[in-house]
């Protein structure tokens, strides 16, 4: 898998018919190595280890109901309150950033509500706070760490 724009992680692997896996601590379980899956663990590597977010506030690939529609997020922070504090989207890194990956995680927050939305392809990231009164979203440099 490529070099991506994270800090360097320790990952685990193994090799289950031909096909290369990874494990993911949140889910507590092996999930075949893909593009956008390699860029998943490397987000959850960076809010565990870079900005100090519990793995027990972190939820990974669940489901969720917009306008009866099924759709699945790829990372979610909880704060401690229960609240939601940050909606990850994660994309391959050939897959570019663009205005319709934006719409995607807005539709998803409609829902949601977060505090915060990051979107990246492993190369480039996104981070954004969210101004419910103006609706607008704030361009932030990085998502803050995690505070109690």
């Amino acid at each position: 898998m490529q070099q991506l724009n994270f800090p360097a992680y320790t990952f685990r692997f193994k090799n289950s018919e031909n096909k290369v896996h990874i494990f993911d601590p949140i889910r507590k379980k092996f999930i075949q190595l893909q593009p956008e899956e390699w860029v998943r663990q490397h987000v959850v590597s960076f809010l565990m280890a870079e900005k100090s977010y519990p793995k027990s506030l972190i939820n990974v690939e669940k489901e969720l109901q917009i306008n009866r529609l099924k759709k699945r997020y790829d990372v979610l922070v909880y704060n401690s309150d229960g609240s939601i504090r940050l909606i990850v989207e994660c994309k391959a890194p050939a897959i570019k950033i663009t205005q319709e990956t934006f719409d995607q995680i807005a539709r998803y927050n409609l829902t949601i509500k977060a505090e915060y939305l990051m979107v990246t392809n492993g190369l480039d990231h996104y981070n954004c706070k969210m101004d419910y009164e103006q609706e607008k979203y704030i361009f932030l440099k990085d998502i803050p760490s995690y505070m109690r």
